[in-house]
């Protein structure tokens, strides 16, 4: 999804407290599945583009973003096509073109500990209930850490699958994806327990 972290900018959007744009992606992230036209998603997928260059950057960087994504709009497409009609496909294309936008668009304007912080303080009144703010929040920082590392290797394969001919499959490429990712997985989790993490 997010090709990107932060970039320093002075912008409005950088300037929202991580707070804001936190729920105004939960908002956004919600509020998209629940519109039933494509043109009205379509409107909302077009404010998005345009907070880019408000933002203070480019196409190039609007296209970091969607790029590891393509392949897998197209196959959301492709399957809405053949269960329903092409307006279907649009409809999902641009709600999930609009939701990994503007959460790429929260990780370049927000730094990770300005975002984990405000995370933290938002889930501390769920203590009660066995809820860990610090364990939490170090799931999404290495979510959001890995998101990028992920679509790295989502590309190094494709291309390795494609150099073999097998491009057009589907699983030649998701299942070394998934293999790769519950290794890396696997080795954070041995790193942190040989650091003897603990959160509380």
């Amino acid at each position: 999804m997010i090709a990107g972290l932060y970039i320093d900018g002075t912008s409005a959007v950088h300037r929202a407290t991580a707070g804001i744009k936190i729920l105004a992606m939960v908002a956004l992230g919600t509020g998209v599945f629940l519109i039933p036209d494509w043109p009205v998603a379509a409107a909302v997928l077009a404010t998005v583009i345009v907070l880019y260059p408000v933002s203070g950057f480019g196409l190039r960087v609007l296209w970091a973003q969607i790029k590891p994504m393509i392949w897998l709009l197209a196959v959301f497409f492709a399957v809405q096509l053949w269960l329903h009609d092409w307006q279907a496909g649009l409809l999902v294309v641009t709600r999930v073109a609009a939701i990994v936008l503007f959460a790429a668009l929260v990780t370049l304007t927000t730094k990770t500990s300005a975002m984990l912080d405000s995370l933290e303080r938002a889930m501390q009144p769920l203590r009660p209930i066995g809820v860990n703010p610090q364990k939490v929040s170090l799931a999404i920082s290495m979510v959001l850490r890995f998101i990028p590392v992920i679509a790295t290797v989502a590309s190094e394969i494709r291309d390795a699958q494609r150099a073999r001919g097998l491009d057009k499959s589907i699983l030649a490429m998701v299942v070394p994806l998934i293999i790769r990712t519950l290794k890396m997985a696997d080795d954070v989790a041995d790193a942190i327990d040989a650091r003897s993490f603990d959160p509380d």
